[in-house]
């Protein structure tokens, strides 16, 4: 029965839920550093997404965004959130994505560390010229607590994408993205192995040191080869504590026009992800809850003293726009696992407002066991066993 249902559902994405696709470009020629090379645009396009020049080429950066970030779920956010922000400036209709050709993994670490002294630097073993860190500089005045407490780590990461534009049988660099994620907690140790304290950073400090650092950013930039008059827009990300389980968000982005070295008015960007349940849910968003606690009791009735269901809403301009809901579930008959899909897809349909996105992933220890999407608007949801 799994079998013939996963070749139905398999059947029904082909179909009726496949991504729509526009056929719209064509193999052209990419131009790179004053340099023509090859390189081919695919000709169709997912609904809502950039395409990208082929072959790919991976950003200069590639993997730092691992090890600086405190969570995959920053990590996704950081990425993702950065693409929503690209749209807002430079359209997916007209534009082609490309991962970031200008900072490299030495230029971009080099620029994430201190400002140090020249004492400092010697310990260390680098230039004067290397001297380029954007976190502030610490003098080793004062105690350990008073160092860290004056001077956090507020910059964790640089991520730059690029967007291309078609010109004749040629595209081009014609825009550059850059996110920049702050620390809204900073680790510390008093002492090598000791115990590790973790002072808040303030929305405000951190809007206000981010703002210092995107302009900066911005003039380094405009000194690299090919990006002397391109737009380039800045957007600045709260990255959230290690034992957080929802993401940061993107707060804040301003764009430095063709050929200017400064950034113009920064607009505010109103997103931000909520655990459900959660005190911040039940004090600001108590409707939303209402809606998903009952398809939670719902969920748990299938299993007595079970409350597993854990859900991440994510809020745009104060709206609810999208809701993942995870259930670990612990079963093992393929009828058992197809019979529950089914009750949790008709909850999904009975208790969520038909203008958000729903996302249920039901999992085991054997790994993914099912989804159900329900988009926006949609009469019936999309369900998959695996």
């Amino acid at each position: 029965m799994k079998k013939w249902l996963s070749l139905l559902m398999a059947g029904v994405l082909l179909t009726g839920c496949a991504p729509g696709f526009n056929n719209n470009s064509e193999g052209s020629k990419k131009t790179k550093d004053d340099q023509k090379e090859a390189s081919i645009i695919p000709n169709y396009q997912m609904s809502d997404s950039y395409r990208t020049t082929l072959p790919f080429e991976p950003s200069k950066a590639r993997g730092l965004v691992v090890s600086n970030l405190n969570s995959r779920y920053d990590i996704n956010e950081f990425e993702n959130g950065l693409m929503r922000i690209a749209k807002e400036e430079f359209s997916p209709d007209k534009y082609v994505f490309q991962e970031g050709q200008h900072l490299d993994k030495d230029t971009v670490s080099l620029w994430l560390n201190r400002k140090f002294t020249k004492e400092q630097l010697k310990e260390r073993g680098l230039k004067e010229e290397q001297n380029v860190g954007l976190n502030p500089l610490n003098d080793g005045k004062g105690s350990v607590e008073e160092q860290n407490q004056k001077n956090p780590i507020y910059l964790a990461h640089i991520l730059e994408h690029n967007y291309l534009i078609k010109n004749d049988k040629s595209v081009k660099l014609s825009g550059v993205v850059v996110g920049l994620a702050l620390n809204s907690v900073h680790y510390y140790q008093k002492e090598k192995y000791g115990a590790t304290f973790e002072p808040e950073i303030s929305r405000e400090k951190m809007t206000e040191e981010g703002k210092k650092i995107a302009e900066e950013v911005v003039k380094r930039m405009r000194g690299m080869k090919g990006m002397e008059s391109v737009p380039i827009v800045v957007a600045l990300f709260e990255q959230k504590g290690k034992n957080s389980v929802v993401p940061g968000n993107f707060f804040a982005y301003a764009k430095a026009g063709e050929g200017s070295a400064s950034l113009g008015g920064w607009k505010d960007i109103k997103e931000k992800y909520v655990l459900f349940p959660s005190d911040e849910a039940e004090k600001n968003h108590r409707d939303d809850l209402t809606f998903y606690l009952r398809f939670k009791d719902d969920i748990e009735k299938y299993f007595p003293n079970y409350n597993g269901v854990i859900g991440k809403a994510f809020y745009k301009d104060s709206q609810l726009v999208d809701l993942k809901i995870e259930i670990p579930i612990q079963m093992f008959g393929e009828a058992e696992i197809i019979g529950f899909t089914q009750w949790a897809a008709s909850l999904v349909m009975n208790h969520f407002p038909d203008y958000i996105n729903v996302e249920v992933d039901i999992t085991s220890v054997n790994g993914a066991e099912a989804l159900i999407v329900r988009k926006a608007g949609e009469k019936e949801p999309f369900v998959h066993v695996y």
